[in-house]
């Protein structure tokens, strides 16, 4: 989870930043020798993401888990996701650090299969994806969501992809020598995206050679008539066409319509809603 870290090791940090120097409450109220067992569940409808997560967490903690759900399955309100057996005062320790875990992503991937069911309905080809507007600290599993939601990851980090902006442009002359110089500056394994906004902009993007050409801010219309006006040109071929802020559930279908490769949303993951999860512990 980001240079340097390993999933394991990102959530024991997770888990010592809620515990801290010990869950006090349990250690009043709980035996050390009492042992309890977990049943994980949602209490809506949804997408299964972060169950691996879960059982790591759980793992960790001393505790047997049993999935019986897979990452990534469409699962019915209370449905069983996993069993977890161990020490009550384990099960107590991880059920807060594994639920909002649990949460979050199901609520992402849940959110990602409903628009790229809805995108699919009117563009089979065009690609559902995220943006880099993750919750820092959490980038991967965030993306790793999307993914189990069917959607892409668009960037992980900076290092992936350039990614020409306004405000790289707003410090350069012009979009040709924004891609003249990336081009002789990056590998040739890395493509060279440009956030254009105006059909004058997707224009010189393309002569300049752009990989990808994303229409930033751009209604559906005003995007078919730039890829016309590109096909007219001959520039339209051999590039990817992206579509990205203000698109909604509402309009999405109009962005896949306008005959868009990609588009992304960043509400995908910084406006997520969780879905409502649950885990029930009895004493054994």
């Amino acid at each position: 989870m980001g240079a340097g870290f390993s999933v394991e090791e990102r959530l024991r940090e997770f888990l010592k930043d809620d515990i801290g120097w010990g869950d006090i409450t349990s250690e009043a109220l709980i035996d050390d020798g009492q042992m309890a067992k977990g049943r994980l569940y949602f209490r809506e409808d949804g997408v299964a993401a972060g169950l691996d997560e879960v059982a790591t967490i759980f793992r960790i903690l001393g505790c047997e888990v049993n999935a019986i759900m897979r990452d990534g399955s469409s699962v019915s309100r209370d449905q069983t996701l996993m069993e977890i057996n161990g020490p009550a005062k384990a099960l107590l320790a991880g059920e807060r650090t594994a639920l909002n875990i649990l949460g979050r992503m199901a609520g992402i991937a849940t959110t990602v299969s409903k628009i790229a069911a809805q995108v699919s309905k009117v563009n089979q080809s065009t690609k559902v994806a995220a943006t880099r507007k993750t919750l820092p600290g959490f980038g991967e599993l965030d993306k790793k969501a999307v993914v189990l939601g069917g959607g892409d990851t668009h960037r992980f980090r900076l290092d992936d992809c350039v990614l020409i902006k306004d405000n790289h442009l707003a410090l350069l002359p012009s979009i040709t020598e924004a891609v003249r110089a990336a081009r002789s500056a990056v590998s040739f394994t890395k493509k060279i995206e440009v956030e254009i906004e105006s059909l004058e902009g997707a224009v010189e993007a393309a002569e300049a050679g752009a990989d990808i050409i994303m229409f930033d801010n751009m209604p559906p219309g005003e995007i078919r008539g730039c890829l016309a006006r590109l096909s007219e040109l001959g520039l339209k071929e051999g590039r990817v066409y992206e579509a990205s802020g203000g698109i909604t559930p509402e309009n999405v279908g109009e962005y896949a319509a306008s005959g868009m490769d990609v588009i992304s949303m960043g509400s995908l993951t910084h406006s997520v809603r969780a879905l409502d999860v649950k885990l029930e512990i009895e004493m054994v």
